[in-house]
């Protein structure tokens, strides 16, 4: 499994400017753009983006024409992260690469939140996303059932729709959230599996 396999390593690499200064700019919005949604959600501002950038706003304009072109950018960003990860991973632990993919996997979770409304779940990038995502961490959890340290009866997106509820959940702190997920992971494990 390489990261150039996943549909949205291409979506990425054919929007990243090859011009090294511009790539730089381009690079420095997402990140602006991603800490902006984080702290703000999907109304933060164009401007406080492009500040955080510490580019103007033209600057931003022509890399993301539209809001909705930087919402998409930031989020296949994400994804293709998620999938480089996952690649990194491949070769620790079973256990410990499914458990520190599905640890990455929730600070994904914050950036989707904040752009999610403005993607529509049937859009083009939408899909490249979710299908690359299942592909990432499905053989994550393939090694880890074969290994005999995850439960059999269940899919990677089970997995992820488990993830995803407890992190749409709202915590008292990280630590609480930690706790929690811990928890459900536990229920994951092969030696806690039972007859449903």
């Amino acid at each position: 499994m390489t990261a150039g396999t996943f549909p949205v390593s291409e979506i990425v690499a054919s929007r990243r400017p090859h011009r090294k200064d511009a790539a730089r700019n381009y690079d420095a919005l997402l990140a602006a753009a991603r800490e902006a949604f984080a702290e703000n959600g999907a109304e933060a501002s164009l401007e406080d983006v492009a500040r955080r950038a510490g580019v103007g706003i033209g600057t931003l304009y022509r890399n993301f024409p539209t809001r909705r072109d930087l919402f998409e950018s930031v989020y296949a960003d994400e994804v293709n992260t998620l999938c480089r990860v996952a690649v990194d991973l491949a070769e620790q632990e079973p256990w410990q690469a499914l458990t520190a993919w599905l640890d990455r996997f929730t600070a994904y979770m914050v950036t989707k939140r904040a752009v999610r409304d403005a993607l529509n779940d049937e859009s083009e990038i939408f899909q490249a996303c979710r299908d690359s995502m299942y592909g990432a961490g499905g053989p994550l959890l393939e090694r880890a059932q074969k290994a005999g340290v995850v439960r059999t009866d269940m899919e990677i997106g089970d997995l992820l729709r488990m993830v995803s509820g407890i992190t749409a959940t709202a915590f008292e702190d990280e630590t609480q959230r930690d706790r929690v997920m811990g928890i459900a992971l536990d229920g994951v494990r092969a030696a806690r599996q039972t007859a449903l």
